[in-house]
C-alpha cells in the first residue's frame, strides 16, 4: 500500500509514495488510487506533457479541476500556491522534487492538487509528467496567476526559464479581483 500523507503546507493537498515492486524483469508501482485520498474525486482524464530541461509551467489554477501529478522520467520541481480564500493555508505556497532528483532513482511521489490551488512546475531536466483530472479540458477553467510573483516567492530551480506567452502574461495575485479568486470548500 502507498504511502499517503497532508502535504503539511497546503490543506488539502496529499503526496503519495507508492511502494514499487522491481526485480530481474525491471519495476512496477502503482501510483494512484482514488480511495487514497480522504477528499479524492474520481479522475475522467489522463494526460502526459513532455518538456525540455529550462522550461516552466504555470502558475494555473482551476474553480472546479482537482489534478494528480506523476513524473514517469526526469526530475521536475512543483511549485502550488493556495489561491483559496477561506482556507486555513490561503497565501501558504509549497515546493515539491518529484522524479530522479539530483541523479539519484526516481523517488516515484505523486501529488494530488485540489481545485483553487495553483500549480506549476519547472523542468529541472528533460521530463515526462503523467497526470490525471476529474473533468474534462475546460478552456473556461484555465486559469493562471504570474509564475514570477513576489508575493508567491517560489525557487523554481532555473535562471533564465523557458516559457509560454499565456504563462508570461498571467496576472499578479493581488491583481485578481477577490470575487475571481476561488473559494475553500467547506469540509463535511
Amino acid at each position: 500500500m502507498a504511502e499517503v500523507e497532508p502535504s503539511g503546507t497546503i490543506d488539502g493537498v496529499y503526496v503519495v509514495t507508492p511502494v514499487v515492486h522491481a526485480d530481474e524483469r525491471g519495476s512496477f508501482a502503482e501510483t494512484y488510487r482514488r480511495a487514497w485520498i480522504p477528499e479524492g474525486r474520481e479522475m475522467g482524464q489522463a494526460n502526459w506533457a513532455v518538456r525540455r530541461s529550462g522550461a516552466v509551467v504555470g502558475l494555473h489554477f482551476h474553480l472546479r479541476q482537482a489534478d494528480y501529478w506523476y513524473v514517469t522520467s526526469g526530475h521536475c520541481r512543483v511549485v502550488l500556491h493556495d489561491l483559496r480564500t477561506g482556507s486555513p493555508t490561503d497565501g501558504a505556497t509549497q515546493v515539491l522534487d518529484l522524479g530522479e532528483v539530483a541523479g539519484a532513482p526516481n523517488n516515484h511521489l505523486g501529488v494530488y492538487i485540489p481545485p483553487g490551488v495553483a500549480h506549476g512546475f519547472s523542468s529541472l531536466s528533460d521530463l515526462t509528467l503523467a497526470y490525471l483530472v476529474d473533468r474534462y479540458y475546460d478552456p473556461a477553467d484555465e486559469l493562471g496567476v504570474a509564475w514570477d510573483d513576489p508575493a508567491i516567492g517560489a525557487d523554481w530551480g532555473l535562471a533564465d526559464p523557458i516559457l509560454s506567452d499565456r504563462d508570461r502574461g498571467n496576472p499578479r495575485r493581488e491583481a485578481i479581483p477577490v470575487e475571481q479568486l476561488p473559494r475553500a470548500v467547506p469540509q463535511a
